[in-house]
């Protein structure tokens, strides 16, 4: 059973990494996760479909409301996602569990205003040239590229040499795609480049060894880690007068999106830049713009009735 608790705080750190949940979201996974575990009684990755099915109706039994049950099956389901990326399950046992069917919430996204703040702050923040040159460059590639922290986090230093407009990315199950740099960020990788190879090549002298990472760390997998970039970045927002609870590196991957369709970019071309296996997936972000130009109407418009 340790080893099942070892597995929710792994999920429980990413989630916090990547999408910068509040600490009651977080509890909630963790409650959920920690009910289901003790009812299963034995490892979380030795489990079959059949025996969630039967958690799901236990849940039912119980007389959990639809909305109580639907949020147990989508901590399950984010779990097991999870285990998958991770490595610790090759398939998902829950994959071909439905949910009841509940109200979608719209990502958050941030404005292209607080973006250059953000932006701003992160090229300026650090003790030493070197911090930061590498704080502009991991901002500049995130926000031009729409990347997720993991992939950013892994790059292969090799890949970014010789200011390339494109980088190739490894995303979820291993699947190879290119996403584009701008110019900016063009820029900062190689200004990054530059002051990351001549502290490595100091580094050699006294006897470290050359990584194969963009961003190298003494962390344990060798990289900087999602929990490093995420406290980094609610530093930035807090300085660059940006709501902190607004952001975080998911929802620059979710600004990325907001800003090429609102620009008039094609929903196909963004669903192949994110990644995304189901063009479903990427049509959240055409809600996100539809609102955002009605609430835009309604404020502006002249015949709108404000005064009503």
């Amino acid at each position: 059973m340790n080893d099942n608790r070892q597995l929710i705080e792994k999920f429980l750190e990413a989630k916090y990494a990547e999408e910068g949940l509040s600490e009651n979201s977080i509890l909630a996974y963790s409650k959920d996760l920690e009910k289901f575990s003790l009812k299963i009684g034995k490892s979380l990755l030795e489990i079959s479909q059949t025996q969630l099915e039967t958690y799901i109706i236990y849940l039912q039994k119980l007389g959990h409301s639809r909305s109580t049950r639907a949020r147990h099956l989508s901590s399950i389901k984010q779990f097991f996602k999870f285990c998958i990326e991770a490595g610790f399950l090759i398939t998902d046992p829950s994959s071909q569990l439905s949910s009841p069917k509940l109200p979608k919430p719209l990502p958050k996204t941030i404005t292209l205003k607080e973006v250059d703040a953000l932006l701003k702050v992160a090229k300026s923040h650090g003790d030493t040239e070197f911090e930061r040159a590498r704080n502009k460059c991991l901002m500049e590639v995130l926000y031009a590229s729409g990347m997720r922290i993991t992939e950013l986090m892994s790059l292969p230093v090799a890949s970014a040499r010789g200011r390339p407009k494109m980088l190739l990315i490894k995303g979820k199950g291993s699947k190879e795609r290119l996403v584009p740099l701008s110019p900016p960020a063009i820029d900062a990788l190689d200004r990054w480049l530059t002051l990351r190879d001549e502290k490595e090549n100091l580094s050699l002298k006294e006897g470290f060894k050359r990584s194969s990472f963009l961003f190298p760390s003494h962390s344990k997998n060798g990289h900087l880690t999602r929990n490093w970039f995420f406290n980094k970045i609610k530093l930035w927002a807090i300085e660059a007068g940006v709501k902190s609870e607004n952001v975080s590196p998911h929802i620059i991957r979710h600004a990325f999106a907001t800003h090429l369709l609102s620009n008039g970019a094609d929903l196909r071309v963004i669903q192949t830049l994110l990644g995304h296996s189901d063009i479903t997936t990427t049509e959240i972000y055409t809600h996100v713009v539809n609102d955002k130009l009605k609430s835009t109407l309604e404020e502006h418009h002249p015949l709108s009735n404000k005064s009503k």
